[in-house]
């Protein structure tokens, strides 16, 4: 079986800490070599609500794209993210990258255009992996992160799961 690497980013504006610490055991248990990037909050965009805590995970999965992509939605539907009467988003989790794919998988564009949109998936992807290419870009993250123009703030947040601290203390 072979696996590939993907990038996960993951975003909550309700019980913030609790639903991102549940999404992470969740993917936990299916996913291999879990890193995770510095935690952020961020403003909502495109939506009225209170501010969001972001981050993006590593990870390597023997799961075809779309088998990953509903087992998504079944932890942000385990974490209320489809309850009738929710007030904002407990769990948000998207597929960024799958390996090197490029274009329309079944409604699923990747990689994810959020990418180069939005500073709260942006700048956590360039810490997690500074060097890696963007595969429909063909600049690093770390550089499209530095040539950015993107018009959002970002406070790093001190975020601990299974022990470790995942904001560094030279960021917060």
């Amino acid at each position: 079986m072979s696996l590939t690497q993907i990038y996960l980013g993951l975003g909550s504006n309700i019980e913030r800490e609790t639903h991102l610490q549940a999404g992470l055991e969740a993917l936990a248990g299916f996913l291999v070599d879990i890193r995770c990037s510095a935690v952020f909050e961020s403003q909502p965009v495109g939506i009225k609500s209170g501010p969001f805590f972001n981050l993006v995970v590593s990870a390597y999965t023997d799961l075809p794209l779309m088998e990953l992509d509903r087992r998504l939605k079944f932890i942000e539907a385990d974490n209320g993210r489809y309850a009738p009467d929710r007030k904002g988003l407990p769990l948000d989790i998207d597929v960024l990258l799958y390996g090197e794919l490029v274009g329309n998988f079944d409604g699923l564009i990747l990689p994810r255009a959020e990418i180069l949109k939005n500073a709260f998936v942006l700048w956590p992807l360039s810490l997690i992996a500074p060097d890696r290419v963007h595969p429909g870009v063909g600049k690093s993250f770390a550089a499209l992160w530095r040539d950015a123009q993107i018009d959002q703030v970002l406070a790093p947040v001190a975020f601990e799961w299974r022990g470790e601290q995942l904001t560094p203390s030279n960021l917060l």
